[in-house]
């Protein structure tokens, strides 16, 4: 199954929390035990999240007219690994 890349529009000033629900595709039973969240350069990463089926992430900063790839890698309890990505895009709102 291929899931499309949501793209989120952010302002330069604001701080805001982006992230995944995992449960429809964890097994049942299964949870999340670690999350990796990787930020590029030009937009700030704030606290996360992780709970036994979701991660969240705050962002703040970024330059309007720019985009970022934004990805967090998950392991479960099952040791199955997986990722997924967003895209922000920075504009003056």
């Amino acid at each position: 199954m291929t899931e499309s890349l949501q793209t989120f529009k952010k302002d330069p000033d604001a701080v805001l929390d982006f992230g995944f629900d995992w449960s429809d595709w964890l097994a049942s039973g299964e949870t999340l035990t670690a999350s990796t969240w990787t930020v590029p350069a030009g937009i700030s990463e704030g606290a996360n999240q992780r709970d036994g089926t979701s991660v969240l992430i705050w962002l703040s900063a970024g330059t309007a007219g720019e985009s970022y790839l934004i990805s967090c890698k998950i392991v479960t309890s099952d040791d199955r690994t997986d990722e997924r990505s967003l895209t922000i895009m920075v504009e003056e709102r």
